[in-house]
């Protein structure tokens, strides 16, 4: 097989901690406008959006729009389902909120790991964030990548295959010369069957503490580690 080349990474879950910092950032607005509304609860009803929110984009049923959009599209969707009506809040409260995602804090072992990683490969996200998103984010929490690849790039939302594909080819690689990281089994399944090289980083909290998925490797994935730094061990870069 072509070595590889270049490291991708699933952003949300498996480089950032999405879940504690939306439920942590949320409380003060929370507090003002839902103080029944637990910021994790909160959290978590924001992010049951996101995928039915990127599938009407994945079968077509509307052009691509960048996940900024659909973050706020969900965000009102909440905040309706609690009895909050999103005209009610001024635009620059809602907008401050939204853009929470933007601000996410990375997992203790991201940013040094990342930093090992850099020195054999290409590092770069594989998100279905978008840019600005993706690169406010970076800035905030010091990721290093080397470029940010957010989903307008490849105008797909994985796991369609378009979304792997083309990130493979905006940076002359063949997919095989390309490894996905990710928390996530699904995600890696189908970055395998673009013949895409795998790597699980398992993050048994990223749902809480009652999670019950993603906990272990579904498949052989061709790495499994518990850390960025285990996977720089395993694949042989400087401490």
């Amino acid at each position: 097989m072509a070595p590889i080349q270049a490291l991708l990474f699933d952003v949300f879950g498996t480089v950032v901690d999405w879940r504690s910092s939306i439920a942590r950032d949320a409380a003060p607005f929370l507090a003002r406008h839902l103080p029944g509304l637990d910021g994790a609860a909160f959290a978590d009803a924001w992010r049951r959006r996101y995928q039915p929110a990127m599938e009407a984009v994945r079968k077509g049923a509307r052009p691509f729009t960048k996940l900024d959009i659909l973050h706020r599209e969900n965000l009102e969707g909440v905040l309706r389902d609690h009895g909050l009506d999103p005209a009610s809040l001024g635009e620059a409260e809602l907008d401050g909120l939204n853009r929470l995602w933007h601000r996410l804090d990375p997992w203790p072992d991201s940013v040094a790991g990342l930093h090992r990683l850099k020195t054999r490969f290409i590092i770069a996200p594989l998100s279905n964030g978008n840019i600005a998103l993706l690169l406010n984010m970076a800035k905030r929490a010091g990721l290093p990548w080397d470029t940010i690849l957010g989903a307008e790039a490849s105008q797909a939302y994985k796991p369609n295959p378009e979304a792997y594909l083309r990130t493979a080819d905006i940076l002359g690689l063949a997919p095989e010369a390309c490894m996905l990281v990710a928390a996530h089994n699904g995600d890696l399944a189908a970055a395998r069957r673009c013949g895409f090289r795998t790597a699980l980083i398992a993050r048994p909290t990223e749902y809480g503490p009652e999670q019950v998925k993603d906990l272990a490797a579904e498949q052989d994935w061709d790495f499994v580690a518990p850390s960025f730094p285990a996977l720089a061990d395993q694949l042989g870069c400087p401490a």
